[in-house]
């Protein structure tokens, strides 16, 4: 599917499936110049700090921790007193009964008090200025800033929006604006070849950094060394409905390749896990730019992709449901139901879209154990089958669907799913893929 002219850019942005059902998203706000000219550029936001996270566990800790065990020893107790009644001692366990809800009562009113006064006084704080150490300054603090966004970032985008991570480019360890200078600046030696790398679910842009001094670098370094191109690394927040962030995606790199120092003859994207969702949904982005970006994309590669969806996302669906069976197990069910929208849409991936006929398609599974070992077949790499990984139907599925049909197909026999970062046997493909 390519871009045509539907919505205009600065505006809005469709997604388009076959069967003719499209979603009108706007454009989120993004740093550097738009379609014609128009401009978005993120408003200065406060930069998420320690107290922020403090604030905001303390609101969750009330709402989900709390309330999940009050309103499971509720149901128990209610069970025992209930049965204690139908066996006819209802007056005997009367007294006991008003003492025990009355005790319960105060204990829970009292932790969740204390849990709202906290988490006001670290709102207060914030309000202030005074958010303490920024999280993007450590490790641990983008690590915990991009699972949180992974678990609730729609909540957070609604809700708390300062902690809402957006879709930028990073380098060095610091936000890019999507601007010509500032791309100048950040990358000197800036070629016509651009890797444009984005991670998985609850990831952050380090994660293609895990390993590399074993392997001798990451994938972009080596690439850039090897093969001429330059890598950016991107920061999603991963919590997002997967169609949002394809919108999103294809904003920014239409401005990325409007505003790169040099022109851009050829755009390649790879993608972990659920960023090779938000990948293809970006390609199925229809835009009424005069030179779309998709133009001059030319390979996609996928590490374990769930492209007809995880079983684990699947678990967690059918497990929020089986809790919600019981009254006693009902509210551990609520804090399933609590996943992201991004969780969600691993569900089922993106069995609908189809490859843009332009673009060669490079899919890459894992499987832990040996290549022809039981485990690895009924595991995948632990969170993605190797049917799914590839876009094929198991064999004897009812649906026979083989998605990319052209695609070159790699399999990574044991090693896990995050063992597809700067793996050698990937490496050594790629450079093959991207020469």
């Amino acid at each position: 599917m390519s871009s045509h002219d539907t919505a205009p850019l600065a505006h809005g942005a469709r997604l388009v499936r076959p069967d003719g059902a499209e979603q009108t998203l706007p454009l989120p706000p993004l740093h550097g110049a738009g379609a014609r000219g128009a401009s978005r550029v993120v408003p200065e936001q406060p930069v998420p700090g320690v107290v922020d996270a403090l604030a905001l566990g303390a609101a969750y800790a009330e709402e989900l921790l709390v309330g999940t065990a009050r309103d499971t020893h509720r149901a128990l107790a209610d069970r025992v007193f209930g049965t204690a009644d139908r066996l006819g001692a209802g007056t005997v366990v009367a007294a006991p009964r008003l003492l025990h809800d009355g005790i319960a009562a105060t204990v829970y009113g009292s932790i969740a008090l204390a849990l709202r006064a906290a988490g006001e006084g670290f709102s207060r704080l914030s309000r202030a200025g005074v958010s303490g150490p920024a999280l993007d300054d450590s490790a641990p603090g983008r690590a915990v800033q991009s699972a949180v966004n992974g678990l609730i970032g729609e909540k957070l985008s609604e809700e708390h929006p300062h902690l809402a991570l957006p879709l930028v480019v990073r380098a060095s360890g610091r936000t890019v604006p999507v601007e010509r200078e500032a791309l100048r600046a950040a990358f000197p030696h800036a070629s016509n070849r651009v890797l444009v790398f984005v991670h998985g679910l609850g990831e952050h842009e380090g994660i293609w950094d895990l390993r590399r001094e074993e392997v001798g670098g990451s994938y972009g370094s080596r690439l850039e060394m090897a093969a001429g191109w330059t890598p950016v690394y991107l920061r999603v927040n991963t919590g997002m409905p997967v169609a949002h962030n394809g919108v999103s995606l294809t904003a920014l790199l239409q401005d990325l390749v409007d505003q790169w120092p040099v022109d851009v003859t050829r755009v390649a994207l790879v993608g972990h896990s659920m960023g090779g969702l938000i990948i293809r949904a970006a390609c199925s982005v229809t835009t009424e730019h005069r030179r779309p970006w998709v133009e001059r994309l030319s390979d996609v590669v996928t590490l374990g992709t769930p492209h007809l969806g995880a079983d684990l996302a699947k678990g967690v669906k059918h497990g929020a449901r089986f809790l919600g069976v019981t009254k006693e197990s009902a509210a551990f069910g609520r804090i399933l139901d609590h996943r992201s929208a991004g969780i969600r849409d691993l569900e089922h991936g993106l069995p609908e879209l189809p490859p843009l006929p332009h673009v060669r398609y490079r899919l890459v599974s894992a499987a832990i154990g040996s290549p022809r070992s039981p485990l690895g077949r009924l595991f995948g790499d632990l969170l993605v089958r190797r049917g799914s990984a590839t876009g094929q139907s198991p064999p004897f599925s009812r649906r026979m669907l083989r998605l990319f049909p052209d695609a070159d197909l790699l399999h990574v026999a044991e090693t896990n799913h995050w063992g597809l970062l700067n793996h050698p046997e990937v490496y050594r493909a790629m450079t093959h893929w991207l020469a």
